[in-house]
């Protein structure tokens, strides 16, 4: 593991300490890398997985090929908001884990937004 890796791993690991996600608002996990981008709904109360989602998804790579870009992350924050909102989530604790907020990460939540997602 590189110094950077280590970097963003010690971050995370400060964000989410003051993090909890609930039944009422679960934490939303993102996961990037440089081919795809997945998103995992976290109940910490009980902890479990509500719900999680892909761009390595048959669903998603129906739609666009190359997965790994911005315009892959805002097609992917709508089909999440879309999906959440199937499963009744609609209110979120977004955790970045460590990524900094911008590029992917910023398109990305910028979509849950346009998709109704609150956070």
């Amino acid at each position: 593991m590189n110094k950077k890796e280590l970097s963003r791993l010690k971050r995370h690991r400060r964000i989410k300490m003051r993090m909890h996600g609930t039944n009422e608002k679960p934490r939303l996990v993102i996961k990037r890398s440089l081919n795809n981008f997945s998103a995992v709904v976290i109940d910490d109360a009980e902890n479990k997985v509500v719900f999680s989602f892909s761009t390595a998804n048959k669903e998603f790579k129906q739609k666009i090929k190359n997965s790994g870009n911005v315009k892959a992350a805002e097609i992917f924050g709508e089909l999440f908001s879309a999906k959440a909102k199937e499963k009744g989530i609609t209110k979120i604790i977004f955790d970045r884990a460590g990524y900094l907020y911008h590029g992917r990460v910023k398109t990305f939540a910028e979509s849950l937004r346009k998709g109704g997602m609150e956070f």
